[in-house]
C-alpha cells in the first residue's frame, strides 16, 4: 500500500501515525484564540492542524420549527436550533489564511473540512494539501466528487455510514482521479464511549477497500487512540482546545495540550512497538539468554561416576545443555573429572 505524501510527512504503515489536532469551534469566535491553539497544537507534538470551512447559512436554514433544532436530552447541543449552533462554531473564512501561514511556520500540516461547494473553492484558492470529509457529509457525493477532482488526498471519516453507503463514497473517489484517500474509522457520538467505538472494524475497512485507515475518536483519553495503532491506523484525530474549562461547542471531548503530548508519544510507541513476526531472540534479547535454566554439574565427579540428580541440576545461568535433555543424561557415567560449576556438555558423556 503506498504512502501518501504531504508536504515533508509521509502517511504510510511504514511511518507512525499522523496525529491531527482538530480545532472545529474551540476558537469561541476569536482570531487570536485560534492562532493560539494552532501554537499549542504545535507546541504539544502534533503533526497537523484541521479547522472546518462553512458558515451558518451554507449548512442550514434560520428557521426554529422541529426540524431544526436538536431534540436529544443526551446531546451537548440539546435544544439549540442548527443555525444558532453553526453560527456560534463556524470559523470565519477571513480567518483561514493566518490560520494556515502560522500552521505553515510552525511546521503543521493545515488544511480543512469543506462543507459543500464553495468552501472547496475557497480552500483551492488558499491552496491547501489535502481534505478532510466529515462524517455527516461521507453521502454527499456531489461534495465528494468536487473535493476528488482537486487531485488531492483526502482523508473521509465513516460514522454511520453502511458499507454500501462506504462503497458508493469510495467507487465515487476513485471514478473521479482520487487514489489517494484514508477512511477513518468513526463513532458520531459526542463524546463516544469506548465500549461504542468498534475499532475492530479498522483491519476489516482496510482489506474491504484496499486503503488505509485511521481513527477519528470522540472518547476522552487516549486509550482507544493507541490501541488502535496496534490495529493499523495510520491517522488519529481529537479534537484540541487549549483548556475544557473555556467552553466552546466541542470544548467537553477535546484533548488539552498536556493530553495531546501524551497522544502523540503514546501512539509513536504503540507504532514502534508492532515491528514484525518474529519468534526466538532478538539481537537485543540474546544477552538475556544467560538467565535461560541449563543443566550443571553440582558435585565434583571422577570418570566413570553415574549421573545422578544429586550431581546434575537445572539451574541458571544457561550456558549448559538445555534443560529439555536431563532425563535423557540422568544414569549415565562422564567421560572424565568434572568440578562443580562445570556446565553440562555433550564431551562429558
Amino acid at each position: 500500500m503506498k504512502g501518501i505524501h504531504i508536504h515533508e510527512r509521509t502517511i504510510s504503515p511504514n511511518h507512525p501515525p499522523l496525529i491531527i489536532a482538530e480545532m472545529s469551534g474551540n476558537h469561541n469566535q476569536s482570531l487570536e484564540k485560534a492562532l493560539s491553539i494552532v501554537e499549542a497544537a504545535a507546541k504539544s507534538g502534533a503533526h497537523a492542524l484541521k479547522i472546518q470551512t462553512y458558515t451558518a447559512d451554507t449548512m442550514t436554514l434560520d428557521l426554529t420549527h422541529k426540524d431544526f433544532v436538536i431534540r436529544d436530552s443526551n446531546s451537548l447541543w440539546n435544544n439549540q436550533s442548527l443555525y444558532k449552533l453553526y453560527e456560534q462554531a463556524y470559523t470565519p473564512w477571513e480567518w483561514h489564511k493566518p490560520i494556515f501561514e502560522r500552521c505553515k511556520e510552525l511546521g503543521l500540516i493545515g488544511f480543512s473540512t469543506p462543507f459543500d461547494e464553495t468552501a472547496v473553492d475557497f480552500l483551492e484558492s488558499l491552496n491547501v494539501p489535502l481534505y478532510k470529509i466529515a462524517s455527516f457529509e461521507n453521502t454527499d457525493l456531489p461534495l465528494i466528487r468536487k473535493v476528488a477532482q482537486t487531485g488531492k488526498p483526502m482523508i473521509i471519516s465513516t460514522g454511520m455510514a453502511s458499507v454500501g453507503e462506504l462503497g458508493e463514497t469510495v467507487q465515487t473517489l476513485r471514478e473521479n482521479g482520487c487514489h489517494q484517500f484514508i477512511l477513518l474509522k468513526c463513532t458520531s457520538t459526542y463524546p463516544a464511549t469506548p465500549e461504542k467505538t468498534n475499532i475492530l472494524t479498522i483491519p476489516h475497512m482496510k482489506d474491504l477497500f484496499q486503503c488505509q485507515v485511521g481513527l477519528s475518536d470522540h472518547t476522552l483519553g487516549i486509550g482507544v487512540s493507541v490501541a488502535s495503532v496496534a490495529l493499523g491506523a495510520t491517522v488519529i484525530e481529537k479534537h484540541f482546545t487549549l483548556s475544557r474549562e473555556d467552553g466552546g461547542a466541542d470544548a467537553a471531548f477535546s484533548m488539552e495540550p498536556a493530553e495531546m503530548k501524551s497522544l502523540v508519544a503514546e501512539t509513536n510507541r504503540a507504532w514502534q512497538a508492532l515491528g514484525s513476526i518474529h519468534y526466538g531472540a532478538t539481537d537485543h534479547e540474546k544477552r538475556s539468554m544467560m538467565f535461560r535454566r541449563s543443566l550443571y554439574v553440582t558435585e565434583d565427579m571422577k570418570k566413570g561416576d553415574v549421573i545422578t540428580e544429586e550431581k546434575v541440576r537445572i539451574i541458571r545461568p544457561g550456558y549448559g545443555l538445555p534443560a529439555k535433555y536431563y532425563d535423557m543424561i540422568l544414569g549415565k557415567s562422564v567421560s572424565k573429572d568434572v568440578k562443580r560449576g562445570t556446565p553440562f556438555t555433550w564431551d562429558l558423556l
